[in-house]
Order: structure tokens, then sequence, then C-alpha cells
């Protein structure tokens, strides 16, 4: 419902990335030992739900980590901050950092007292995969990025590659092979 609310309020691709984000969370969640599908589904959906309040780049951290603090949604709030930092560096956001210095203080500070669990780390690998319409390959998607903003940092695409190996691991499978059977994204998004 608050996906579909804040679709409603701000409609664009990023909605459709959430829900493909949300069911590549599921799935590798499914079969990594310890993890909670369902709880990863929802971070999926909610993680770029500062969305809602309309069209920001790094403003839809800020505005993601106050909304869903203000619900009680503090795991999800979590996830709406480290979602675009694979390396916990405020440097590495690709976009506009378009925010208050209030909100990049709040930024900075919740990185700095964060240790990340394998759920920011999850939803981080489906952030990589999700096209709009389904999953891409992480390179693609990567230069999809780049070609967009015009940079993709290097420490970032290396983390991605490395969150990659860590589920791989922990499913004792490819990621290809996990995410059998959900819809793939030939093209670039949007």
């Amino acid at each position: 419902m608050l996906l579909q609310e804040a679709e409603r309020r701000n409609p664009g691709p990023w909605a459709g990335h959430s829900r493909v984000a949300a069911s590549c969370a599921e799935r590798i969640a499914d079969r990594c030992p310890g993890m909670d599908a369902d709880k990863a589904y929802v971070l999926g959906l909610l993680h770029d739900i500062g969305r809602r309040a309309g069209v920001r780049q790094l403003g839809h951290v800020a505005e993601g980590v106050a909304y869903m603090k203000a619900l009680g949604y503090d795991e999800a709030a979590r996830v709406c901050l480290s979602h675009s930092f694979n390396t916990q560096s405020v440097k590495e956001y690709v976009g506009k950092a378009d925010v208050t210095k209030e909100e990049m203080a709040a930024i900075r500070e919740g990185l700095d007292s964060m240790a990340y669990d394998d759920y920011d780390r999850l939803i981080q690998l489906c952030d990589a995969i999700a096209g709009t319409e389904g999953v891409m390959d992480m390179r693609a998607r990567m230069e999809d990025v780049r070609r967009r903003y015009g940079r993709y940092p290097k420490a970032k695409w290396e983390a991605n590659l490395r969150l990659q190996g860590y589920f791989e691991e922990k499913m004792g499978m490819g990621l290809q092979e996990a995410l059998q059977g959900l819809q793939t994204q030939d093209q670039a998004a949007p």
C-alpha cells in the first residue's frame, strides 16, 4: 500500500525498479540461511520510498529515512539510507546532492554510526541489478547509471561485484541461477 500511494504521488520508473528489487531480494534471501525472505521483499519495496516526495536524487534518501521513521519503520528507514552507499561514503553517491545542509549532516551521521547487516547488503545488491521491468546484468546496470549521470565510482562498482560474490557464497549458487525465472530486462533502464 505504501508503494502504491507513493507511486500515485510521484509516478515514474522508480516504482517498477522497487518491485524488481523486492522480487530479487526475496528470492536471494530465501536461499540464504538465517535470512527472512518476507522481510527482504518488504525492504526491497521500500528502499526508494523517498521518491514519493517528488523528483529528487540524493534527496530521496533523506525523504525515505524521514518518512519511514515517522511511521515507526526503523528497519525500512535504515535501508532507505544504506542502499545508496555500498562503501558507507557520501562521496560515492551517483547523482545530484540535492539536500539541505541538515539533511546532508543527518545522512553522514547515519552512515558513520551504522554497521551494515546482510539486509543492507542485500538491498544494495538488488538495487544494482534491478531495472524498471526486470533483472539486469549488474555491469549493464552500472554502465547505464554511468551513462545517465556521467560517472560511477570505481569503489562502488567493485563493492557491487563483492556483494554479488558474497551472496553467491551464502546461497551456494550463482546469482543468475538464483534469479532464474524472474523477468529479465535486456535494455538499460530509462
